[in-house]
């Protein structure tokens, strides 16, 4: 029973304790101004590439997690930075507004460490399979949260299992709540390799797709997941090793798309 209580699995249709249905604490942001800045664009078909060639934009989804912190020593130790889509409160893991091992982390060190924190929903719920108004309270709980921690929201999502369509809405309510949506053109598929034996593969995948590429006229940009123990442990560091010996750099999202820093 337990499981269905617990987000992405949990049946928040059919009663409040639901891990989808809590609520972050203080005022809904729903009518607060949002205020479309700079060229890239609000919801429509979403971002699958960076513009800036010699970038690798670095992508870590659903944490934070007990990983977490160790992806982001490595990151500091190249001098790399990256961009998080966090999830307020899936997996089990609690709220990241009122557990305080994640709004440390979040905090402290995604925001003043210079990564980009960005919106990965509440609780990791498929967008394109609910009603307008579900998926617009996944993203108002999560910015709620996010703003309980850093006193801002962030204005890039990432829809959980790429389920955001124009057939659906979700791309249109994406674009009214002032998301950008991003995908990715580089899947380091580390979520099917997560034991020593098996995350070559995902090494492999990031090896193979810089071959007959250069910095001088190639970017990426990448999905890994800093919920897996083996992307903490190799993963990271072997696409960082590989970025820098490649003469590419390791940017947020914004940064690769020549976003104002503001947004």
């Amino acid at each position: 029973i337990q499981d269905y209580c617990i987000s992405p699995e949990c049946q928040f249709r059919y009663g409040p304790g639901c891990d989808a249905n809590r609520i972050p604490s203080g005022k809904n942001t729903t009518s607060i101004p949002r205020e479309k800045v700079g060229s890239v664009q609000y919801g429509a078909e979403g971002i699958y590439n960076c513009v800036n060639t010699g970038d690798v934009a670095l992508t870590f989804d659903d944490g934070p997690g007990p990983y977490t912190s160790h992806i982001l020593d490595v990151l500091d130790r190249y001098n790399a930075k990256a961009t998080f889509f966090i999830s307020g409160n899936n997996n089990g893991k609690g709220a990241i507004d009122t557990n305080t091992q994640w709004t440390s982390l979040i905090q402290i060190t995604l925001d003043n460490g210079g990564h980009q924190v960005a919106s990965h929903t509440w609780s990791h719920a498929d967008l394109g399979k609910l009603s307008s108004n579900e998926r617009k309270n996944e993203m108002i709980k999560n910015e709620m949260a996010l703003r309980n921690i850093l006193g801002v929201i962030p204005t890039y999502m990432r829809p959980p299992y790429s389920s955001c369509s124009a057939e659906s809405g979700c791309e249109d309510d994406m674009k009214d709540l002032g998301y950008h949506i991003t995908y990715f053109d580089l899947d380091t598929q580390d979520y099917l390799n997560d034991s020593p034996d098996k995350i070559g593969k995902s090494k492999s995948i990031f090896k193979d797709a810089f071959n007959g590429k250069s910095s001088a006229d190639s970017e990426f940009l990448a999905i890994s997941h800093d919920i897996h123990e083996q992307t903490s442990e190799q993963l990271v560091d072997y696409m960082l090793q590989n970025i820098q010996s490649r003469g590419f750099k390791a940017v947020t999202v914004g940064t690769c798309l020549n976003d104002p820093k503001q947004n």
